[in-house]
């Protein structure tokens, strides 16, 4: 018995096989307005199933939704797919009967399925849309599976649409340092716009990030699955490589930067000869010269052998994180790099370094905007460092603050430490601030994007830090080597004060907070990976362990 004797002996009448069907009722009219009284409100409209396919269709999504957990996005997408279908009669878009008889997928539904298996290309698995629910073959027999087969393939376009735009984690279950919104997509419009279109494999196309780096990492996986990168073998971590040490990663680094030993018996000893090399590569990548092999070097020497397809797609996942529009004018914070770009039009017109979180008190990640300039500023002692490193030293000694040209409060006013009793004080009923000065943390500038993180840019009084390799040894703020040539930069289109107008302000003992006018957006972000436009791969070590799993959730390993 072929498909269409099938389904005829389902009672399905004149309909064509599975000949797609143009919307019996428009998808709007899922959705009716309706008077209440005197209010107009919107209920939902589904059109009745008119034959037997259409009303397995029908149970098959109504025992999806069934099955999903309450609030899942498995059940969101079940709804979505129930009421669009509900809206033209639960009819099948994507299954059509070619002159052999034979079911199979429709020329638009077709190059879709095109798309699903070359998604490996876009960093994506295309396991997780080509499932077996999509085997029209073993489904040929079995109206409900067909019927199944219908809404699956629906759904799989959503999960790609939706993973395409945001990535296939919740970048909240990586870590709780990242602070990302997870883009939606409007399943019901995109529906619309791909039940009528000759070409929906284009639509789920233009879903992937458009940011200039996701691009060329793109293109970087493509090279290595078609073979143009050659695989490298990767240096190990380990301890750091000075002169005159031997390191068993010796032979692999003089192998990566072309220097020979000489003799056979030194191959293992880390030369002069090398560590001229290193001193040249650490240089040309933006690193310290200082010849000592760290894991900047490492993961830097690492990257120029266009580093692996699991740290590409892992950076990939993260580009897609990001807001689709940086802005014109923004600012950009890669922690790996420890580096702060300013750019317009997406050309970078200054760059510095910063010192970044610690591992134990990371710098989170999110996107804000720049919206105040505060000069002589007050640091208002976060309650992390408060609870853990300075009311257990007031405790010990009350004239600490004192030392540190710090002043407690209580109940908003100011207190005297030696007058509390802290043998039974509750720290955490305190709030210590440090004055203006030069022994301020924050240096003499600071740049507030107001966030529930309580970080921000700023200056140090401590800036022979930005000396290090690793910088990674802020309580999670961040600091900018040079803050008034980055506020010269920061403010090129501020119509309100300029950076005379800062330095004329410093010295004062009380702040004074310079309101922005046009806010500049500020996204600190993290990517082991970066390619300029020249091509040059440049790879970071993963101070946070962010990028490692990524790719161990992602199953990459």
């Amino acid at each position: 018995m072929n498909f269409k004797t099938l389904i005829l002996g389902l009672g399905l009448g004149g309909l064509t096989a599975l000949a797609p069907l143009p919307l019996a009722v428009p998808s709007a009219a899922a959705f009716e307005t309706v008077l209440v009284g005197e209010v107009a409100t919107t209920r939902i409209v589904v059109a009745p199933p008119r034959n037997a396919l259409e009303r397995t269709i029908r149970d098959g999504l109504r025992d999806a939704i069934a099955a999903a957990p309450a609030g899942s996005r498995a059940r969101t997408d079940a709804e979505q797919l129930y009421y669009f279908y509900g809206a033209r009669h639960f009819a099948p878009l994507w299954l059509v009967e070619d002159e052999t008889g034979r079911t199979v997928f429709t020329p638009a539904a077709q190059g879709v399925v095109d798309l699903f298996g070359r998604a490996h290309l876009e960093g994506l698995d295309p396991t997780d849309y080509l499932t077996p629910a999509l085997d029209i073959p073993a489904a040929m027999n079995d109206p409900q599976r067909l019927a199944a087969l219908e809404g699956e393939f629906s759904a799989a376009m959503l999960r790609y649409a939706q993973d395409a735009r945001s990535g296939r984690l919740d970048p909240r279950s990586v870590s709780g340092n990242i602070d990302v919104p997870i883009k939606r997509v409007n399943e019901k419009a995109l529906l619309e716009r791909l039940s009528a279109s000759r070409d929906p494999a284009a639509i789920l196309q233009t879903f992937h990030p458009a940011h200039r780096e996701f691009l060329a990492l793109r293109d970087l996986l493509a090279r290595h699955y078609d073979g143009s990168i050659a695989p490298v073998q990767a240096i190990p971590d380990g301890n750091l490589i000075r002169v005159g040490m031997t390191d068993p990663r010796i032979p692999l680094l003089r192998e990566r930067l072309g220097s020979s030993a000489g003799d056979a018996d030194l191959a293992s000893v880390y030369d002069e000869a090398l560590a001229t090399e290193v001193r040249k590569f650490q240089s040309g990548m933006g690193l310290n010269p200082d010849g000592v092999v760290g894991p900047a070097t490492i993961a830097a020497l690492n990257g120029t052998g266009g580093a692996t397809r699991a740290d590409i797609i892992a950076n990939m996942e993260r580009w897609r994180w990001m807001p689709e529009d940086l802005g014109d004018f923004h600012v950009f914070v890669n922690i790996p790099e420890y580096r702060l770009e300013v750019a317009r039009y997406n050309e970078v017109v200054w760059e510095t370094r910063v010192i970044v979180g610690q591992t134990r008190r990371q710098t989170p990640i999110f996107s804000d905007r720049i919206r105040h300039v505060v000069t002589n500023p007050y640091w208002n002692v976060p309650p992390t460092i408060l609870r853990q490193d300075v009311m257990p030293r007031v405790a010990a000694n009350p004239g600490y603050l004192a030392s540190q040209n710090m002043e407690l409060f209580y109940g908003g006013r100011q207190v005297d430490p030696w007058s509390v009793d802290w043998s039974t004080a509750n720290p955490t009923s305190f709030r210590v601030r440090q004055r203006p000065g030069t022994s301020n943390a924050l240096g003499m500038v600071k740049f507030l994007f107001p966030n529930t993180h309580d970080v921000y840019l700023h200056d140090t009084n401590s800036p022979g830090l930005f000396a290090r390799s690793v910088r990674a040894i802020s309580s999670g703020c961040v600091r900018v080597e040079n803050p008034f040539e980055f506020a010269r930069a920061l403010l090129e289109f501020e119509p309100n004060f300029t950076v005379a107008s800062l330095e004329n302000s410093l010295g004062a003992a009380s702040e004074r907070w310079f309101n922005m006018d046009r806010q500049v957006p500020v996204h600190l972000a993290y990517f082991t990976l970066r390619i300029g436009k020249d091509g040059t791969v440049r790879s970071y070590a993963d101070v946070y362990d962010h990028n490692a799993r990524i790719i161990d959730m992602l199953g990459l390993k």
